[in-house]
This record gives C-alpha cells, structure tokens and sequence, in this order.
C-alpha cells in the first residue's frame, strides 16, 4: 500500500511541467511581440499621390511593413507589404483627388504582426489648389521645355515672316536698269572728242 506522499508526487510533477511550459510560451511571446509604429507621417502629398512614414521602437526585430489605407467611409482596402526591409517609408499612389484616406502601419517580425498604429487620416489637394501652393521660384523642368517650345515657334513665325516680306519686296519691286544715255549727252561727247589732226596749230613760216 503507497503512502500519502507517494500518490501527490504525480500531481506535483504535473503542476510543474505546467509551469515551465507557461515560462516558455511567455518568453517567446515576449520575444515576438512589437510595438505598434510610432509618428505615423504623411509626406510628399500630391494630387494622386503621397509618402507615408513611420518610426519603430529600438530593439524591435523588424523584417518588414504592412500598410493598409482606406477611403474614408468606404469600405474597400488597399494592403501593402514588404519584408526583407528596413526602410521606414512607403509610397502610397493611384488616390484621387480631394479625397480623405486612413492609413494604418503594422511592423512585421519573424513571429507576427505589431498591432497597428493609430490610423492616419489626410486630404489629397485639388489641382488647382496644387499649382496655387506652388513657389514662385519653383520652376518644373517639363515648364521650361514648354517654355523653350514656345520660344522656338515664336522664331520660326518670325523667319517666316521675314521671308514672305523679302518675296513680296521682290516681286513688287524689281531692280531697276540704268537707262541708256540721252542723245543731247552723246552729242555733247562727240563734241568733246576732235580729230587730233584738226587741233594741230598750223606751223609759222619764216619769210
């Protein structure tokens, strides 16, 4: 017959199997477990198009980035991953217009997914409210080859131009020949001109 310390031994046995299984499953969650982003950003917004930024606490094993974004009362997401990565940056396009979005970052480990950050929400500008923000001094290189387009038109209008006012000159105006002499003036030439032998003075004769 077994005593009473013989029969608590299997249940000792089992509550500390228990509690090491419980230690481990602990140290391996808290191993895997991340923190949501932080400072979730939106940069760079344009009409269709925007960059979204993020920071991750130090020490977390990140791999990789999941990022949702969605029209706002609309149901139908947009899911963007990457892993292998370490950037901190994702470009977000195709949006339209003077429309409201939320977006939400999750950080990827080898063990899961962080919980997401707090949701993000933005106005993609209109067209004109885009071209109005624009500096000044701020000129696109598709602006200056516009610009140098127009500028060589302008020339070749002008040569044009110039060249119909040279063949309306020449047709209209032809260069004139010299006219030939009057008579009045060839008579006077012929006048001018004498016989060598008439001009000879007459020699004195010594008597």
């Amino acid at each position: 017959m077994d005593g009473p310390g013989s029969s608590a031994a299997p249940g000792l046995l089992l509550l500390l199997l228990l509690l090491l299984g419980f230690l481990s499953v602990s140290s391996v969650t808290a191993d895997t477990l991340l923190s949501a982003p932080l400072n979730v950003t939106i940069r760079e917004l344009e009409v269709n198009s925007a960059v979204v930024t993020w920071e991750i606490l130090e020490g977390d094993p990140v791999i990789g980035f999941a990022i949702t974004q969605q029209k706002k009362d609309v149901r139908m997401l947009r899911f963007i991953q990457e892993v292998n990565t370490t950037t901190r940056s994702c470009a977000l396009w195709d949006l339209d217009e003077d429309t409201e979005y939320i977006v939400h970052v999750q950080s990827i480990s080898m063990g899961g997914s962080s919980p997401p950050s707090q949701p993000v929400l933005f106005r993609t500008p209109k067209e004109p409210e885009k071209m109005a923000s624009k500096s000044p001094d701020e000129v696109t290189m598709k602006e200056v080859g516009q610009a140098a387009q127009l500028r060589a038109g302008e020339l070749i209008i002008i040569v044009v131009v110039l060249i119909m006012w040279a063949g309306v000159i020449a047709l209209f105006c032809p260069m004139s020949e010299p006219s030939p002499a009057s008579p009045s003036a060839i008579t006077e030439n012929s006048n001018l001109r004498t016989d060598p032998e008439t001009n000879r003075k007459p020699s004195s004769s010594l008597s």
